[in-house]
This record gives structure tokens, C-alpha cells and sequence, in this order.
């Protein structure tokens, strides 16, 4: 059996680490009106796990199927910027480049971005990216099962839980001031316009301003990098 690497052993790891998450997401989504294999589908499909826990946070507060829809849609955005990244370190081709894709999450280029050789690289983005899939989906299934097994979500408290979750997910990937603050800001936004808001609405203009923060401050970045 051949040895793992540095890169596959990190990315496996990280695999682990996060696919516990999917204990969460299965019993909230059930928790927020969705049968087991809508949970599950979900996870196999979208794949990205601060979108779908934004998904059902807008679904178990009453939002609409389409709120709930642009909420996790926002929130994918960085995923099409991964893409660009991903695709430039691994250069896949044929069904590799659909695999590629599907897998292209915070965890794989992560682990992938931390290595110097190009083929420790490419490891590390493929030993994360399919320990995360495998794993998210198989205890999102564990979680949706125990989940409907529970009875009413609400007799449990479960119907509150989805944004706990998420922040939970979130927490542990914010280091410096500017991640922070741009939770904070957004936190304070989600409050301010829940009063005035249908249900999904608050969380969308959260995630547009945390969009529109994150693309200024890249940009503030790449002009103090070209005058130095």
C-alpha cells in the first residue's frame, strides 16, 4: 500500500473534520420541512456547505423556496472564483474537469494553496476535496435519518438551529480583523432588516453586502500590492 503524502494526509484530515458538519445539515434540513432524500440531494448536488445551510436557515424562517435559492446562490459565488484557481493548478481534462468542479469547495483549495510542489498541489485539493464529499454526504444522510426520527423539529428546538449551525461552520475559517468584521457586519445587517423584511429576505441582503465587502477589500488589496 503506498505511503501518503504530506498534502493527502492534511487534506484527508480536513475531510474528516468537516464531514462531521453533515450530522448538522441532514437533521436541520429535515428539521426545516425536507424529506431525507431532498437533504440528501442537496448535499450531493450543491455540495457547498455555508450555501446550504443558508438554504434551510431561509426555509426553517419561513422564507420562500426562491429567497432560500438566492441566499445559498450568493453565498456560491466565491466557488466560481475557486474555479478559476483550481483549474489553473490542476488543468484537468475530460471527466476529471466535471469532477474538478464538483469538488471545488474552501477545504480542497485550502489544502491545495498550502503546498509549494504542483504535485503535492494536486493531491491535496483531490485527497480534501473527495474526503469532504464522501464524507458530508454520508453523515448527511446519518443526520437526516436521525433527524425525521426525532418527531417535530420544534418540540426539539431544531427549527432555530439552522443559523447556529452555520456560524459554527463559519467561526472556525475566520482569522484577522477583516473576516471578522465582515461577519459582524453582517450579523448587524441580518438584525436591522429582519423587522422590516419578508422571511429570506434579511439573509440575502446580508450575503449581497458581505459580497459587495469582500470584492472592495480584494480590490483595495490588488491596488496597495501594485504600488508596492
Amino acid at each position: 500500500m503506498a505511503k501518503l503524502t504530506p498534502a493527502q494526509r492534511k487534506g484527508l484530515s480536513v475531510g474528516v473534520a468537516t464531514g462531521l458538519y453533515g450530522l448538522s445539515f441532514g437533521a436541520l434540513a429535515v428539521a426545516a420541512g425536507l424529506s431525507v432524500a431532498q437533504a440528501y440531494a442537496l448535499s450531493l448536488l450543491m455540495f457547498t456547505g455555508g450555501s446550504q445551510f443558508a438554504f434551510i436557515g431561509v426555509l426553517s424562517g419561513g422564507g420562500t423556496l426562491g429567497a432560500a435559492t438566492a441566499a445559498a446562490s450568493l453565498l456560491g459565488v466565491r466557488n466560481a472564483i475557486y474555479g478559476v484557481t483550481a483549474n489553473a493548478m490542476l488543468r484537468p481534462r475530460g471527466w476529471r474537469k466535471v469532477a474538478a468542479a464538483q469538488v471545488t469547495i474552501d477545504e480542497s483549495i485550502a489544502v491545495a494553496s498550502g503546498q509549494e510542489d504542483p504535485a503535492e498541489e494536486r493531491r491535496g485539493f483531490w485527497a480534501a476535496g473527495l474526503g469532504v464529499f464522501a464524507l458530508w454526504n454520508l453523515f448527511t444522510l446519518i443526520g437526516a435519518l436521525a433527524g425525521n426520527a426525532l418527531g417535530d423539529p420544534k418540540a426539539w428546538g431544531l427549527d432555530g438551529a439552522a443559523v447556529a449551525a452555520f456560524l459554527g461552520l463559519l467561526w472556525p475559517r475566520l482569522k484577522g480583523r477583516d473576516p471578522i468584521a465582515l461577519a459582524v457586519v453582517a450579523a448587524v445587517v441580518t438584525v436591522v432588516a429582519a423587522p422590516f423584511t419578508p422571511p429570506g429576505i434579511p439573509i440575502i441582503i446580508a450575503a449581497a453586502v458581505a459580497l459587495v465587502m469582500t470584492l472592495a477589500q480584494k480590490r483595495a488589496t490588488e491596488k496597495q500590492e501594485a504600488i508596492l
